[in-house]
């Protein structure tokens, strides 16, 4: 099993404190942030208790490192400016193995879909949230 990215759709109108925590346990504190974390049981019941906010699928080695290159920041500066492809690389398969890196902030701020969302209310395939199978198509329109 690969690795899961999830991003926030919805904003911070009218959340129940339970949902509010566990996005912040997600670091998913805006709308279009996106996380990606190794699946654990942990994750799967929060991923149950947020699912009227976020969407979430899996995603491959490939869409990992081109989210790094493109939305990939370390404090203030973009990624690409500070490493070189081959750093990059490494930082992607660090993140794949062990779910997380220290040379990357967690956090990746997107742009909107292009195209935009089709209902931020509704659950997937109808509307925006909950699991879905094409991930890496929403990613790559949010890059």
């Amino acid at each position: 099993m690969g690795l899961i990215c999830i991003v926030r759709v919805r904003g911070i109108r009218n959340i129940k404190p339970k949902i509010r925590k566990t996005l912040s346990l997600l670091k998913l504190n805006k709308p279009n942030h996106a996380v990606v974390y190794k699946p654990n049981p942990s994750l799967e019941g929060m991923l149950k208790v947020v699912k009227d906010y976020v969407t979430f699928g899996e995603i491959g080695k490939e869409t990992l490192l081109k989210l790094i290159e493109k939305r990939g920041e370390l404090g203030s500066k973009m990624a690409r400016e500070i490493y070189t492809k081959e750093e990059l690389e490494e930082i992607a398969n660090e993140i794949v193995e062990k779910g997380k890196s220290e040379k990357i902030d967690p956090v990746f701020r997107l742009h909107p879909p292009r195209r935009g969302w089709k209902n931020i209310k509704l659950h997937y395939p109808r509307g925006a949230l909950g699991k879905r199978e094409n991930m890496e198509e929403l990613l790559n329109r949010m890059m």
